[in-house]
């Protein structure tokens, strides 16, 4: 593996340059209220091993309750006040999030607890890609490995 350390690399969706933040972790929840039906929405993921590579793994996602573009699908289980599913996607590439101003930010959660999104990485307004990755990602890359 070309890292022995997976997480998380945050970065704005600014394309080239955009600063990457690096959260070591090998599971998150990630957590948001529905900007129009205040609904709470959570997403498990782990982060696994692929080879060289790390990959997002989506576990689990649990809406507490339905509304206007947020239908659980039919295989969704109610349980404990929250509609819970197997996401149809298990492996996303990344995962991308429009964050505003208007609306709470995304919480990260980790098995310290949650916190807004915005203490690991202050929102532009505009896009945050979240994908999964090694501690290596935050090193430039060697000349060997640039060259290659």
């Amino acid at each position: 593996m070309s890292s022995a350390i997976g997480g998380i690399c945050l970065s704005l969706a600014l394309g080239a340059g955009s600063p990457v933040v690096f959260v070591p972790l090998e599971r998150f929840t990630l957590a948001w209220t529905h900007s129009i039906e205040r609904v709470r929405w959570e997403e498990d993921y782990a982060v696994v091993p692929d080879g060289a590579r790390w990959q997002l793994l989506a576990v689990q996602t649990r809406i507490k309750g339905s509304g206007a573009g947020m239908e659980p699908p039919p295989d969704a289980q109610w349980r404990g006040g929250w509609y819970v599913y197997a996401p149809a996607n298990r492996h996303p590439a990344m995962l991308t999030l429009s964050r505003s101003a208007f609306v709470p930010d995304y919480e990260l959660c980790t098995a310290e607890g949650c916190r807004p999104l915005a203490d690991h990485l202050p929102s532009d307004g505009g896009t945050t890609v979240v994908r999964a990755c090694g501690a290596h990602a935050l090193r430039p890359p060697s000349e060997s490995e640039s060259s290659g």
